[in-house]
């Protein structure tokens, strides 16, 4: 019984894998002077990318884009979401390598593109390539950590831009393992308070499986009324640290196996690539898939497949064809 080839031929007949959530212009920027940055903690790093992205023209951001996309395309990929970053150290190079990317390769994969507000969005300088980027974005990106103290209203922004513009929401949530941060809850709860019920996906909810059995069945009652759905990248935070708080037994990672028996929309992403995030990353899907259904240890086949490929189009607001 090749469970693999099984699980792989399923996703073929689905139309092939969608990676729900990448950085294709951060792709392949490892070298030898920036792995020392790979120890650095998430907020250092928000950071020390900088340096590369103040370097990068609009060629090398394309070229990166390009040799990650392709490589996708080999492994069968229908579909693809990157985040972009568009601030004032990157300004529009990294937006404009994306249209160029997508108008080459519009028949060969759908590819939708959400804005990296990696310097928040309520400071005048961060706001003001937030709304420069709106247009051109397939769905608003979302980083409230970025803008810490004031997470309310770096959401509000997010979700009055959106339902302006007739857009969906993807927002990076408990990202850092800790009972302590409650992200996903705030996005279920000003989801519906902006009436975008079914439009908007919280990237990541690692802290979730921190909390208590009762708090985090609490806040999946909270994310069906909310219609929120989910996208988890299982390397990307296999790897956390481990720390001293006192929490349940569990893994660092999205608790797949319990939001989708609760009927909540999960799918995958690969996350960064071969940068200082992440390293030895090499965007294959199979090995994300596998590391999330080993760590969970959930192993429904069909499920696995959906998470695969039609969920995947579903967080993006994709068509099945």
């Amino acid at each position: 019984m090749n469970l693999k080839k099984i699980l792989i031929d399923k996703i073929k007949q689905s139309g092939g894998w969608v990676n729900a959530h990448s950085h294709l212009d951060r792709a392949y920027t490892l070298t030898k002077k920036n792995f020392k940055y790979s120890y650095f903690s998430l907020k250092k790093k928000w950071y020390l990318v900088d340096d590369m992205k103040r370097l990068s023209t609009q060629e090398d951001i394309y070229m990166r884009m390009e040799k990650a996309l392709e490589n996708f395309l080999i492994q069968g990929t229908q579909a693809l979401c990157s985040f972009i970053d568009v601030d004032e150290i990157i300004e529009d190079r990294a937006l404009k390598a994306a249209q160029k990317l997508q108008k080459n390769y519009e028949n060969s994969i759908k590819i939708c593109f959400a804005n990296q507000v990696l310097k928040g969005v309520l400071d005048k300088n961060a706001q003001y390539w937030f709304e420069k980027s709106v247009d051109f974005v397939d769905i608003i990106g979302g980083l409230p950590a970025k803008d810490d103290g004031k997470e309310n209203q770096h959401l509000d922004l997010l979700l009055k831009t959106a339902k302006k513009n007739g857009k969906i929401v993807h927002v990076h949530v408990d990202q850092f393992n800790s009972n302590q941060e409650k992200e996903t809850e705030k996005l279920a709860k000003k989801t519906i308070e902006h009436g975008m019920q079914g439009k908007v996906v919280a990237v990541h909810s690692i802290s979730l499986a921190a909390h208590s059995k009762y708090y985090r069945y609490h806040t999946y009652q909270l994310m069906k009324k909310a219609n929120l759905m989910v996208i988890s990248c299982p390397i990307a935070w296999i790897d956390h640290n481990r720390n001293e708080l006192l929490t349940p037994n569990h893994n660092s990672i999205t608790p797949v196996d319990e939001m989708v028996p609760e009927g909540i929309i999960v799918a995958i992403g690969t996350d960064n690539i071969s940068d200082i995030y992440k390293p030895f990353s090499d965007g294959d899907l199979w090995i994300e898939l596998r590391v999330m259904l080993e760590a969970c240890h959930y192993y429904n086949i069909d499920q696995l497949v959906k998470i695969a490929t039609v969920n995947g189009l579903k967080v993006l607001g994709l068509k099945q064809t």
